[in-house]
């Protein structure tokens, strides 16, 4: 599966266009993260453990993406783009979409 962030994919011709592939995941806070980066907080610097949460959140998010993408029957998904929306306090989602395609 190729999966790129452009609208076309070098040296490849797009025969169909399938549809939006999606894949989404919402995860949450936890105390002991919360307590990790309010102690951050208060020296300064990169939240790491918020950091490690989102970076899984979009690989699962882009893995779900390509598993639907691969139930169209598609070979690539171009215009790959990432969302972010808050679902409540302390949970957000993050999806993962772009358009399902043929090549030749």
């Amino acid at each position: 599966m190729i999966i790129t962030t452009t609208d076309y994919i070098p040296g490849k011709e797009i025969y169909e266009t399938l549809g939006i592939a999606r894949g989404s995941t919402v995860r949450a806070r936890n105390i002991g993260r919360d307590i990790m980066a309010g102690l951050k907080n208060i020296v300064g610097g990169e939240v790491s453990e918020y950091t490690r949460l989102m970076a899984d959140a979009r690989e699962e998010a882009l893995e779900r993406m390509i598993k639907d993408a691969q139930n169209l029957g598609a070979d690539a998904v171009i215009n790959v783009r990432f969302m972010t929306a808050a679902v409540m306090s302390g949970a957000s989602e993050i999806l993962a979409y772009g358009t399902a395609v043929k090549l030749k």
